[in-house]
């Protein structure tokens, strides 16, 4: 519903044309690709691949298509993250269809768009964890085991452990899931 209703309040505006919608990260990815939009508008959150990744994964592969970020996520870890994996644009949910639209246009012309209000904070705190630490301890903080990180992530469950106590020790956390929750609540994970 919420996917319709985005497409429809764009598609209002003359200028902009919706080529396609995706119910996940990984099917945004394969119609970014088929169809090479100027502008790709994705969450963060979303089932089989985040659209950090998707904008990470188009970066890689050199696609011209340029990514905003639309989400409810006002955290300046995920803005840092969001900016470093190749999006152009960052902007909350609760920001008016025309504020999207023209964060569109100036995205399209070649401007970076970002949500005033996270603007300044983006750059306050940094991230401390290596991307490592970080796909272990997502997975720790989702309840997975050290042998069940391991075999997902080809590591040994001795590495595992080493990542997920310098993660521990990076969050000043007294545990694993607490460690998850700090890096979560920052915009980290």
């Amino acid at each position: 519903m919420v996917l319709g209703a985005l497409s429809a309040l764009l598609e209002m505006d003359r200028d902009i044309f919706v080529a396609g919608l995706a119910r996940n990260g990984k099917e945004a990815l394969q119609l970014t690709l088929q169809y090479k939009p100027d502008v790709l508008i994705t969450d963060i959150e979303m089932p089989e691949m985040s659209g950090l990744e998707v904008a990470a994964e188009l970066k890689k592969r050199g696609s011209p298509s340029r990514v905003i970020i639309l989400t409810t996520f006002a955290r300046p870890g995920y803005l840092r993250r969001a900016l470093q994996a190749g999006a152009t644009g960052y902007l909350l949910k609760d920001s008016p269809a025309a504020a999207l639209a023209d964060a569109v246009r100036r995205v399209h012309a070649g401007c970076r768009v970002i949500a005033p209000e996270l603007a300044t904070e983006a750059w306050t705190e940094e991230d401390p964890l290596t991307d490592r630490e970080r796909q272990v301890l997502r997975l720790a903080g989702e309840g997975a085991t050290s042998g069940d990180i391991a075999a997902q992530l080809h590591l040994s469950e001795g590495t595992v452990r080493n990542y997920l106590s310098e993660a521990i020790s990076k969050m000043g956390a007294g545990n694993r899931v607490e460690a998850a929750r700090i890096a979560r609540t920052k915009g980290w994970l």
